[in-house]
This record gives C-alpha cells, sequence and structure tokens, in this order.
C-alpha cells in the first residue's frame, strides 16, 4: 500500500463537535453520544448529528407549524398503542410563538430554547416545555416522540 498524496488532507464531510462553546450544547452531545453508543435507537443518533450543526441549519419552529405537523393518527408497529396526546414533538432548535395562531392544542415539546410567549402558552394550554436533559431521562429511545 502506498500513501495516497492527493487526498491527504481531505475532510470527512461531517462534524464531530459542535463548533459553538456553549456549555449546555457541550453537555448535551456528551449525553447523547453515550446514549448513541449505549442504545441501539437511531434516535439518538439522529440528535447528536444535529447538535453538530450551525445555527443557521437549526431555523426555528413556530407553533403553528408545530401544530400543523401532528399526526391524526400514528403508525406503530403491532401490539404497541399511542395516543397523540403522549407523543413528544422534538425540535432541535428553537420554537417560537405565532401570534396569528389563536387556538393550540395541548403539545409536549422538547426543544434547545424556547421563547418566552411560546413556554408561556405550552403551558398555559396544559402542555409540557421539556429540554433534551429531561427527554433523556424520559424517554432515552425516543419512543413516542415526533422527531421535526
Amino acid at each position: 500500500m502506498g500513501i495516497d498524496l492527493d487526498h491527504k488532507h481531505k475532510k470527512s464531510g461531517r462534524r464531530k463537535n459542535p463548533e459553538s462553546n456553549d456549555p449546555y450544547l457541550r453537555l448535551l452531545v456528551k449525553l447523547y453520544k453515550f446514549l448513541a453508543r449505549r442504545t441501539t435507537s437511531r434516535f439518538n443518533e439522529i440528535i447528536l448529528r444535529r447538535l453538530f450543526m450551525a445555527r443557521r441549519h437549526r431555523p426555528p419552529v413556530s407553533l403553528s407549524s408545530l401544530t400543523r405537523k401532528t399526526p391524526k393518527n400514528l403508525k406503530l408497529p403491532k401490539g404497541e398503542k399511542a395516543v397523540t396526546k403522549d407523543l413528544i414533538h422534538v425540535v432541535v432548535g428553537t420554537v417560537t410563538d405565532d401570534e396569528r395562531f389563536l387556538k393550540i392544542p395541548k403539545l409536549n415539546v422538547c426543544a434547545l430554547r424556547f421563547t418566552k410567549t411560546a413556554k408561556a402558552r405550552i403551558i398555559k394550554n396544559g402542555g409540557r416545555a421539556l429540554t433534551f436533559d429531561q427527554l433523556a431521562m424520559e424517554r432515552p429511545t425516543g419512543c413516542h416522540t415526533l422527531l421535526i
């Protein structure tokens, strides 16, 4: 085997760590690296890859788009039952409020950040606003979650 001189500085094409120095983000990366390695679920690998992304590739998601993306019927493997009220919407980014959208249903949302008004509206309507460490404790394999 010889040395490939043309490709000695070639990059792998994907990030292995986030560029940000945010300590909360760094701790989440440690947590989801562990979960991706120790669980068989693909969910944790996807979350980890999205945590590495730059902020410009993690656009904000409004409450109206979350309600539009809530499925009416869930298709699950045989023997599993899930109700949409148990479903947790997972957003690797910011959840923002949409003032044009007057009525929002009860939503359980996990996100990196929430605007103040979005978090207040979610909690006011009986939903929950979770962080990723709370999600890892509650559903470590990503069971009954909707990744947006």
